[in-house]
């Protein structure tokens, strides 16, 4: 492992902004980490010290001291957005298809299916297409214990 030690120098400001959040700790734990390695990089602490005390990798490090050198410190505290598919349904979509889940199956069946919650979703006009799959992922994120 490298022991190279990042030029890094934070504007005062930027340093105090960073300890308050730190401090507040009310960020997400990755946010955490990346401000803690930017301020360990401004004591002039090495990339081995860091990964150490902060049990990360190095590349962690590099990367989110380069990023901070090329882009700003926003950039070097924030995830960039992820590719992939957004999300087709919002929430009030997916509640209304657990509460048609939590609600008594129709005449002739003992219960839900997936297929049949499905198909009565496009019926009474909650979403326009669905899978019995994508259901079954909706149902099993609410923990309901239908499925």
């Amino acid at each position: 492992m490298a022991t190279e030690n990042y030029q890094i120098k934070l504007k005062a400001d930027g340093r105090k902004l960073l300890r308050e959040a730190l401090r507040k700790g009310a960020d997400k734990s990755r946010k955490l980490t990346r401000i803690r390695i930017l301020l360990l990089c401004d004591e002039g602490k090495s990339q081995t010290m860091i990964c150490e005390a902060l049990s990360i990798t190095s590349n962690t490090v590099r990367k989110v001291c380069q990023r901070y050198q090329e882009e700003g410190l926003d950039a070097a505290l924030n995830e960039r957005e992820r590719s992939g598919r957004p999300n087709v349904f919002d929430g009030r979509q997916k509640a209304k298809i657990t509460a048609l889940a939590c609600s008594e199956a129709p005449e002739g069946y003992g219960k839900w299916s997936l297929r049949l919650l499905s198909e009565r979703a496009v019926e009474l006009g909650i979403v326009d297409d669905i899978s019995h799959t994508l259901v079954g992922r909706i149902l099993k994120k609410t923990k309901s214990g239908r499925i």
